[in-house]
């Protein structure tokens, strides 16, 4: 599902991964996330693409709410497990959304 109708200026984070051949309990995780991070104050939505590169887009009000999600004590956890035991690589980057339109026929 393609986020749309935002009130520009807001955040985007940006994930994007390849994972490692261990893959057990990712899919329950990165469920658990999307479930947990839609409970947070400032979140505005979530897009997510996987083949060879996973890309996951989250949207957020401000650098705060940014701040608070990535200190959650249940996410921190899970991205240590991303780290030791799902990911061979990961970037994230975080950007400020000045402008943004679409199309949908």
């Amino acid at each position: 599902m393609i986020v749309d109708n935002l009130e520009t200026p807001y955040y985007a984070v940006i994930f994007t991964k390849i994972s490692s051949e261990n893959t057990d309990g990712y899919r329950e995780a990165a469920q658990r996330m999307e479930i947990l991070a839609k409970q947070q104050k400032g979140f505005l939505g979530m897009e997510s693409a996987r083949s060879e590169i996973g890309v996951t887009v989250s949207y957020w009000q401000t650098l705060a709410a940014i701040s608070a999600w990535k200190n959650n004590m249940e996410h921190a956890a899970v991205r240590e497990l991303g780290r030791e035991k799902w990911y061979k690589k990961y970037q994230l980057r975080i950007c400020k959304v000045e402008r943004a339109y679409g199309f949908e026929n």
